[in-house]
């Protein structure tokens, strides 16, 4: 095992795909795609002439939810994602009190369903942990245990995020679930007094969730040296819920009487309103926008590059607030472009390579200022097309800039499969237009299948971006969702691949599409 050269992705031309954690559950995994599941990914990846992988946010959801959106936490790493079978406190408990018959039932029903069961599979996560962790307690007491000691290691070296974090999931499991203004005013508003005996009371609960922080850290420092050369990229959300470790411990910091979403534009009449508190720039300024900083500190020691989410959002927000006022913030074009480039400069200190999500209706200077400093934005092939000219021909792709990514698609996007079947017969012609198609012999009029999928992915590889990423599904013309913007259903975020992902270097299917892979990357010069 070697390891990651730090930020090898800035320069050269690479190849990855996009796929979240939760959808490539292993034969041994409960049901959910696990942390150290991200090996046998890699191997296949390295087969395919693949260097990177695009993962969604993997911090830890409530209880109930589904979105990787929706964070108790921008720092902590979920639970759900770690292996019991890799946790050795689990390994001794096991063989003594394994998990109920009526558990291991629900437990491989929800590894059998096609979908990913959150409730199942984190019931089952929470009773082993829990179980893990009392063993822990029990045995592993003298403190000049080798555990013991890197147990207590992690804990202060961690501690900057860690026991905010910790105390909060305590006191949100003490109270219930409720949100964190219902507590009583003590813990709510973090009077000293009130903090101290929580930390007394709640002293056991508290070290528990360091215990799994520990275990998961431990967990993908291991997976992330062993994935090598395979490159980890993560997800920078733009915000955390309100009901959160870091709100509740920066509650000053953000206005918990607006609401951040988009404006009105031409997908969406009345726009967008996410429910999600505001920041308020003008204190987070003034203390150099020290949780940010934390947040980037945090994604660069967990990843190689990651993704800011609605990067926008970091130069202007849209804030509608209770009093029927709504509008940016910062207000003025000068200071919105000024913040932004701040923070542009802030997230790559950390050595990660930054994606810039510029997708939607974003001003040009947004755009400007990531030409100016060298940060990658997105071009998704279906929207890549000079808007202004008539009959609004595609872009060559061989012409975008290298500074950029490359991409058939996003986790809100159809796949390319149902995309190409729902556009018109004309914009498939658009589409064949393009240089690096025309001479593929396709039927505008013929419905998506091999030979276009095949197409359509060499036209990526081939492209002027130094950064190309593909959606799984469109390595093998999959046609499922991982989530339909503005719908709640049982099937949004809950996708796993068809196959155990250990299977992935040896089946027949994706040993072919590696192949096939390894081919264009070497053809493109991306390998």
């Amino acid at each position: 095992m070697s390891e990651v050269p730090p930020g090898r992705f800035s320069s050269g031309r690479h190849a990855g795909i996009l796929v979240p954690l939760f959808s490539i559950p292993s034969r041994r995994s409960w049901g959910i795609g696990e942390i150290p599941d991200l090996i046998p990914l890699a191997r296949w990846m390295q087969s395919a002439g693949l260097d990177f992988v695009q993962l969604l946010p993997i911090n830890e959801m409530q209880e109930g939810q589904s979105s990787p959106y929706s964070a108790l936490s921008a720092m902590a790493i979920d639970p759900i994602f770690i292996s019991l079978d890799e946790l050795e406190e689990w390994t001794v408990v096991e063989t003594n009190t394994a998990l109920s018959k009526e558990a291991q039932a629900a437990l491989s029903r929800a590894w059998h369903a096609p979908h990913v069961n959150y409730a199942a599979v984190r019931a089952a996560k929470t009773h082993a942990l829990r179980q893990a962790f009392t063993w822990f307690l029990d045995n592993h007491k003298d403190s000049s245990d080798a555990r013991v000691r890197a147990f207590e290691s992690f804990q202060e070296r961690e501690r900057w995020w860690l026991e905010d974090y910790a105390i909060f999931r305590a006191l949100h499991d003490a109270h219930g679930g409720r949100h964190w203004r219902e507590w009583e005013a003590g813990v709510r508003d973090r009077e000293p007094g009130a903090m101290e005996a929580a930390r007394e009371r709640y002293a056991t609960p508290i070290r528990y969730y360091a215990y799994l922080q520990w275990i998961a850290d431990e967990q993908w420092q291991r997976a992330r040296i062993a994935a090598a050369p395979v490159g980890i990229f993560g997800d920078f959300p733009f915000m955390v819920s309100a009901h959160s470790a870091d709100v509740w411990a920066r509650q000053h910091e953000f206005d918990l009487e607006g609401s951040v979403g988009t404006p009105p534009d031409a997908f969406s009449a009345s726009g967008q309103d996410w429910g999600l508190p505001a920041y308020r720039w003008d204190l987070i300024r003034g203390r150099d926008y020290e949780w940010l900083r934390e947040r980037t500190r945090r994604s660069s020691t967990l990843f190689d590059g990651f993704r800011v989410d609605h990067l926008i959002g970091f130069y202007r927000t849209y804030v509608r607030r209770t009093d029927g006022s709504k509008g940016f913030t910062p207000a003025d074009e000068p200071e919105q472009r000024a913040q932004g480039e701040y923070l542009l400069s802030l997230f790559a200190e950390g050595g990660a390579t930054i994606i810039g999500e510029d997708l939607g209706t974003v001003p040009d200077f947004m755009r400007e200022s990531l030409v100016q400093r060298n940060i990658p934005g997105m071009k998704v092939l279906r929207w890549e097309r000079d808007w202004h000219a008539p009959g609004q021909p595609f872009l060559d792709v061989r012409g975008y800039r290298a500074t950029s990514v490359a991409t058939s698609g996003t986790h809100d996007t159809e796949t390319t499969a149902e995309w190409w079947d729902m556009i018109s017969v004309q914009e498939r012609q658009d589409v064949l237009a393009l240089p690096t198609l025309q001479g593929a012999g396709l039927d505008p009029h013929a419905p998506f299948d091999d030979r276009v999928r095949d197409a359509l992915l060499q036209t990526l590889f081939a492209s002027g971006s130094n950064l190309m990423i593909v959606p799984i599904q469109d390595v093998f013309g999959w046609r499922d969702r991982i989530n339909t913007p503005g719908s709640v259903n049982d099937e949004n975020w809950t996708w796993r691949l068809p196959l155990p992902v250990d299977d992935l270097p040896v089946a027949h299917e994706s040993t072919e599409r590696a192949a096939f892979l390894h081919r264009l990357a070497v053809q493109c010069g991306r390998k």
